[in-house]
Formats: structure tokens, C-alpha cells, sequence
């Protein structure tokens, strides 16, 4: 997992602008990373988010990708939601997040997080009103693609929805959607006096391949699912009728969080320490299979 090449001569302006402890509140580090595991992508947010807790790193926008495709699964679901034989059959990876909420597939896909200290004025507050403030940053950069999205008002679901396993199949309070569909899937946790929130934006393919590697009573069921989840969420590249790069996105995203939020995203990479920690995590904490696989925190989905 490697940085990716963000501005240029601009790459390491971070570093050499602004010392860690006199950043303001509209300076961010933008660190774009190369595609790589669930476990590694994981591990890397959250070696970030202790970072940025402790006052070590500034601010940080991340942008990634996968590689293979990976099935994550929220801090509490439960691993028999997931279908392990047809799961390693296509050769998909299997993470579990230290945010909450439901299963994601991430394949071609843009991914966002944001780290920064509870404490930090855009992000202060509930989780829900932190949450509603970065959608600003993402309807935003939707805007700079040319599509008009609108963020939902907050809901209360149902026993039936709550037992789905499928994010995007879920309504949820303040989702962001275009002509209807649902397109961002996100969650936020807040632990050690930081704040992670990270977010699936499908970019092209079948937005119901999901469905392939969960547990269904029947193929009958399985193919209701799928139905379901096609008329409900939506890809970029249906939305917009065109084809659409990684880098496009990507950069259309970093606008959007600039003009909306006023943030002033200075680009820079992981730190050597982050890089340490982040290898240390991947392993231990982020294989489904390890003990250590859920995060006590307080959560909100999207």
C-alpha cells in the first residue's frame, strides 16, 4: 500500500507548511493511497484515527481503493450473514470495519475517510450531527460530476431492517441520494477522543454482486435481494450515463469537501509511525478471523 501521487510539487506541502501542533481548523492532510487489501485499508484508517487523536497527525481526508474486491462487514454483524464458500470461490477478501453497520461489497469504488480530534469544530457534537456536516463535503463533490443529490431526513427502522445485513439495501438517517437511489454508504465511530467516519462511493459494475457471498434462506430469496438492492442504490456511472475514472471522482470529492467545508486539504502521505501501526493492526485486529474482532464504540450508519 503506497501513496498516490496527489498534486505534484504540492505532494509533501503538508510537511513542509504546517508543523502538526499549529494546524487551524481548515487545514487537512489529503493522503491518497494506492488500491490494496481490506485488512491493510482498515488497518490504516485506524492507525490514522490514533494519530490524529493524540495531536501526532493533523486532520486527514484519505481517498483509496480495494484490491481484490473485499466484503467488510460492521464491528457487531454477525459472521454468519457472510456465504464463506461462494466468498473465497471468487477470491474476495473479508474484513470486518471498526465502524458500524451493515455489509459492503468494495469494488470499484471510490472510499473516503475522515479522521480528526472529537474535539474539532466541524466535528463536534453528536454523531449524527458530525455525520450530516461531512455529507456538505459529498454533495458537494456529487455536484462537481453533475449530479444533484439530496440528503434524507433521519429514520427509525423497523425490526426487518434492522436484521438486513445489506447497507445499501437499508434506509437510514441523513443517506445521500440521487433521483432516489441511494448512493453513499457510510459509519462513524468515535473512540480515544477521535473521530473516523469512512464511506462507500460505487463508481461503476452490478451493484447487487453483494448478493452473491451472503447467507440466504433460498435462491429464491437470494434473488429478491438482489432485485431489491438494484432498485434501491445505484452506481455513479448509472446515475451520470458515462464512463468515470477513479481520479475523476476522486478529485471532484476534494473540491467538494474544499468549497462546502472550507477546508484548505494539503497534500501528504502516512507517516512513517502510521505505517508501523498500521502493519501491526492489520493482522491482530482486522481479519474477521482474529479474536480481536469488534471495537466497543459508539457507531451511526448511513
Amino acid at each position: 500500500m503506497q501513496p498516490v501521487e496527489a498534486g505534484g510539487e504540492q505532494r509533501h506541502a503538508f510537511a513542509d507548511a504546517v508543523a502538526v501542533n499549529d494546524y487551524d481548523r481548515s487545514t487537512w492532510r489529503l493522503v491518497r493511497t494506492s488500491a490494496a487489501t481490506g485488512p491493510e485499508n482498515m488497518a490504516l484508517d485506524q492507525a490514522i484515527l490514533e494519530a490524529v487523536s493524540r495531536g501526532d497527525s493533523p486532520p486527514t481526508l484519505r481517498l483509496y481503493s480495494w484490491r481484490p474486491p473485499c466484503l467488510s462487514l460492521g464491528y457487531a454483524q454477525p459472521i454468519q450473514d457472510v456465504d464463506r464458500p461462494r466468498l473465497d470461490a471468487l477470491g474476495w477478501g473479508l474484513v470486518r470495519r471498526p465502524t458500524g453497520g451493515r455489509a459492503i461489497l468494495h469494488t470499484d469504488e471510490l472510499t473516503y475517510s475522515v479522521a480528526a480530534p472529537a474535539a474539532h469544530p466541524d466535528l463536534g457534537g453528536t454523531v449524527l450531527a458530525s455525520y450530516r456536516k461531512i455529507s456538505l463535503g459529498l454533495i458537494a463533490g456529487l455536484a462537481r460530476l453533475g449530479l444533484q443529490a439530496e440528503v434524507q431526513p433521519e429514520v427509525k427502522l423497523t425490526e426487518a431492517e434492522r436484521a438486513n445485513p445489506i447497507c445499501f439495501e437499508v434506509p437510514s438517517s441523513y443517506e445521500i441520494t440521487v433521483f432516489g437511489h441511494k448512493l453513499v454508504g457510510s459509519a462513524q465511530v468515535r473512540r480515544q477522543g477521535g473521530v473516523l467516519q469512512h464511506g462507500s462511493l460505487p463508481l461503476r459494475g452490478d451493484i447487487s454482486r453483494i448478493c452473491l457471498v451472503l447467507r440466504f434462506e433460498s435462491d429464491a430469496a437470494r434473488a429478491a435481494a438482489s432485485q431489491g438492492l438494484s432498485a434501491r442504490a445505484a452506481t455513479l456511472e448509472s446515475l451520470l450515463g458515462r464512463p468515470l475514472t477513479w481520479v475523476e471522482a476522486a478529485k471532484a470529492m476534494e473540491l467538494g469537501f474544499g468549497e462546502a467545508l472550507g477546508w484548505r486539504l494539503l497534500p501528504g502521505e502516512p507517516t512513517e509511525p502510521e505505517m508501523e501501526r498500521a502493519a501491526a493492526l492489520c493482522a491482530a485486529r482486522f481479519d474477521v478471523d482474529a479474536k480481536a474482532d469488534r471495537l466497543e464504540s459508539e457507531s451511526a450508519e448511513s
